[in-house]
């Protein structure tokens, strides 16, 4: 599996050099090694021991250099695994490689000036973007480099690029996973999550990450589910293959038994505003930032530093107010849906746009919030979420999520896998 992986990272006309920023072939092979004569003398620490995964560039790995896809940092290697990584490499997952990103993760686009752009797989001839910040996460995995991705998720970061990339892309609650030993956005809204192409594999490196036992594996009766579909807000800039793909999902569901309820959920409305001024992304991330933008500012992504300075404009009682707005957000949005198993929304509204559509700053400020905006409401409730994909077969990619409240994310799995099987049949019918 490792060798496999690697030749297709090494493949010329392939998309490795610029999905990965480092790979470590000598140590996943090493790995790998280790691995096989631990499972001949049946001592493999767990079932998936040899399993190739990627690590997204903003995770410290003991003695490689952590750059958060970016040229600003120190080029001093980790002293120590992050939690998160440690826990993969003692479960035998083999760390082939880090993957390139937005840089310091605030884009949900996956554009990168400093070490290229990965692209989707769907229709690469056009240059369509893969999505952010997990960007080069998601294409290990859509190009067979690596069997997951370990990313993070502030606002999208692996549901967005699942959804591009026609994978399935999960987002815990916040606190779920230790976010220790990542180079944060906001300390706020980060969280830790993985890329892969079921909702099995992202259950069950969701429990290596928790500590927590996975569901018994099973598919959950779709009958007697209630989902809430929201009708404002997520809505808004609808793209016709997205509103195919995603109706035609909620009607197998609905033809299995589920009640789908479309609802109004006015509070949705107000997060632009709650926002307005930069929200907890700008304020956090500029605290996190600000010794290096006195002496290194010139080296920052342009369209990367203006978002970090937005936090500058922020004072302590603007920051007392975006915590006050984010409780009534989340009293108000769990008043809503407290009669429903999960919300159902489409993940993105649009496909990956072309890499062409962000030559002006204009353009680029536009797709980047609409991508971001429907994924970016769970993190703001402090919820949990999951993107499956539902077009067809060599079509464009279109991803639909799942939402459940806080804590829920155990839940969360069950009723994803009842969808999965229902779309996945779908889209084979």
């Amino acid at each position: 599996m490792v060798e496999d992986c690697l030749a297709r990272i090494d493949d010329a006309a392939g998309h490795g050099g610029v999905a990965f920023l480092q790979v470590d072939r000598d140590g996943a092979r090493r790995a790998a090694d280790a691995m096989d004569v631990l499972r001949a003398a049946n001592a493999a620490p767990s079932r998936f021991a040899g399993i190739p995964i990627s690590i997204k560039d903003l995770f410290d790995v003991q003695g490689q250099i952590t750059r958060a896809g970016s040229r600003v940092l120190d080029p001093a290697p980790a002293p120590a695994d992050a939690p998160a990584v440690e826990r993969l490499r003692r479960a035998g997952f083999v760390l082939i490689g880090r993957t390139n990103m937005s840089e310091f993760a605030f884009s949900g686009l996956g554009l990168n000036p400093h070490f290229g752009t990965p692209l989707s797989p769907w229709n690469r001839g056009e240059a369509r973007i893969a999505g952010g910040s997990t960007s080069g996460g998601a294409v290990s995995v859509s190009d067979l480099m690596a069997h997951a991705a370990l990313g993070t998720d502030t606002g999208g970061s692996c549901r967005i690029p699942a959804a591009f990339c026609g994978l399935v892309g999960f987002k815990p609650t916040a606190d779920r996973i230790p976010r220790d030993g990542a180079v944060p956005l906001s300390t706020t809204l980060d969280s830790i999550g993985s890329i892969a192409r079921s909702v099995n594999c992202c259950e069950a490196l969701d429990a290596i990450l928790s500590g927590h036992s996975p569901a018994a594996v099973g598919v959950r009766q779709a009958a007697g589910l209630r989902l809430a579909a929201p009708q404002n807000y997520v809505l808004d800039g609808i793209d016709g293959a997205v509103e195919a793909g995603f109706n035609l999902a909620i009607a197998s569901c609905e033809a299995a038994g589920m009640t789908i309820d479309r609802i109004t959920i006015p509070e949705l409305d107000t997060i632009p505003a709650i926002n307005a001024k930069g929200g907890f992304a700008a304020a956090e991330s500029y605290a996190w930032h600000r010794p290096l933008l006195e002496t290194r500012a010139e080296l920052y992504d342009p369209r990367v530093i203006v978002r970090v300075r937005r936090g500058a404009e922020q004072g302590a009682a603007d920051f007392i107010d975006l915590l006050h707005a984010r409780a009534a957000l989340i009293e108000g949005v769990a008043a809503r849906i407290a009669d429903y198993d999960a919300l159902v929304l489409p993940t993105v509204p649009t496909i990956p746009p072309r890499l062409d559509a962000f030559a002006a700053d204009a353009d680029y400020g536009r797709l980047n919030l609409l991508a971001l905006r429907n994924p970016t409401v769970v993190n703001m409730i402090d919820g949990c979420a999951i993107s499956l994909p539902v077009h067809e077969p060599g079509s464009a990619p279109v991803g639909l999520m799942l939402a459940a409240r806080r804590g829920e994310d155990a839940r969360l799995f069950q009723i994803a896998r009842a969808v999965e099987h229902l779309v996945s049949r779908a889209r084979m019918d």
